[in-house]
């Protein structure tokens, strides 16, 4: 048996509130130094929410989430992202007026070890033929990969992608599978939200099924063939 990985992210009775509404009620999950996790559910489950209460995106949150070894439960937002997260919401968020170059060179560094321009194009040539135009003129597909390119330019370690294939063509979501797979080879840790779970399967080690803000089961990836029944249940497919 191969040796675990070093824990990089753990989350513990983690609970995260909008206003008056409770929305994690306790969640627990781990992943490993280099490991791809995808966080299952219906909509509602609390995925999403699950990745902004990470980085301190909600409006309260209780519990422990552990990066690296650090608790930044407390943290402010700008702190947690200096331990080396980096966050590919579902808006995308490419500033329109700027060009897909401007926004590349935009974000502060987090963390030292950001890919260079070259290699992020090297990534995704798409970008490289189109850095001078404006985040306007980007098809959606342009649009995710500079989303996800952004961040790799800021020296994050761990990944929280947010619905990245939402409304793309089948080439540009194989597309976005080869760089996923690339950066995992790379020693990226990911934690995927992805309704896509045919895109999805394939990647990750382990998957967590959420519902009504709670882990209802934990599936590795060398059990899901034989959990296929349950998890459909799950998740109403």
């Amino acid at each position: 048996m191969p040796n675990a990985p070093t824990e990089f992210l753990r989350i513990a009775d983690l609970h995260a509130f909008y206003g008056e509404s409770h929305i994690l009620h306790g969640v627990d999950l781990s992943v490993g130094q280099g490991e791809l996790v995808t966080l299952l559910g219906r909509n509602g489950a609390g995925r999403t929410t699950t990745l902004k209460a990470i980085l301190g995106l909600v409006g309260q949150r209780s519990g422990s989430v552990m990066v690296n070894g650090r608790e930044a439960i407390r943290l402010p937002s700008h702190t947690i992202a200096k331990l080396g997260i980096g966050y590919c919401p579902e808006d995308r968020g490419i500033f329109a007026s700027l060009t897909a170059e401007e926004n590349l060179l935009l974000p502060p560094v987090v963390h030292s070890g950001g890919m260079s321009l070259d290699e992020i194009y090297q990534m995704f040539p798409n970008l490289k033929e189109r850095r001078h135009a404006q985040g306007t003129r980007l098809s959606g597909g342009e649009q995710q990969m500079l989303a996800l390119a952004r961040i790799l330019r800021t020296g994050a370690r761990l990944l929280l992608l947010d619905e990245i294939t939402e409304g793309l063509a089948p080439v540009i979501v194989h597309a976005m599978g080869e760089a996923i797979r690339t950066l995992k080879e790379r020693g990226f840790t990911i934690v995927l939200v992805e309704q896509n779970f045919r895109f999805a399967a394939p990647l990750a080690d382990r998957h967590y099924v959420l519902e009504h803000g709670r882990v209802m089961e934990m599936i590795e990836a060398r059990e899901l063939e034989a959990k296929m029944g349950q998890l459909h249940d799950y998740l109403g497919v």
